[in-house]
């Protein structure tokens, strides 16, 4: 199974807020620091705000930070809202499918992948803040103050 950009941008956005000392970040900010697309990313926060993760402001002083804290935001949840389609096959339009079982045994496959997971929470994503700043300091983007931030070490995966 492999994830879209988007849900790997929306990961990126809400462990970097569960690890800058603020809480609070920018879309330039974090669009800068990991040499991501602006327009993309912002995409990405809105639908992370209209899925009450985020909590967003315009203007003066504006950004988002996170809808609720770090150890109450499971993977799952993130992953559940962010993929647009969670089957690993269209089985929908296979001559095979009246007869084949490949289909059931995919669902339980990315139910146990889900409930893998639902166990784990942004703060446990966050835990190694050192290991984190670290990461973050040696960015190419341009750095802010962040002191205690994060990136995942993954690249963007296509669409």
């Amino acid at each position: 199974m492999q994830l879209t950009r988007h849900t790997d941008y929306a990961l990126r956005v809400l462990i970097h807020l569960a690890v800058t000392p603020s809480g609070q970040a920018t879309i330039p900010e974090i669009a800068d620091a990991y040499g991501l697309s602006r327009n993309h990313l912002m995409k990405v926060v809105h639908h992370l705000g209209q899925g009450g993760l985020l909590d967003t402001r315009r203007g003066r002083g504006g950004g988002f930070t996170l809808a609720r804290p770090s150890q109450a935001i499971t993977i799952g949840e993130v992953v559940r809202y962010s993929e647009p389609d969670m089957n690993m096959a269209d089985c929908g339009s296979c001559a095979l499918r009246t007869a084949c079982g490949l289909s059931g045994i995919l669902k339980a496959a990315t139910a146990a992948f889900l409930a893998v997971l639902d166990r784990h929470s942004l703060a446990d994503a966050a835990r190694d803040r050192a290991g984190l700043a670290a990461i973050i300091a040696a960015l190419p983007g341009p750095n802010t103050s962040l002191t205690d931030a994060c990136a995942p070490t993954s690249s963007p995966h296509p669409d």
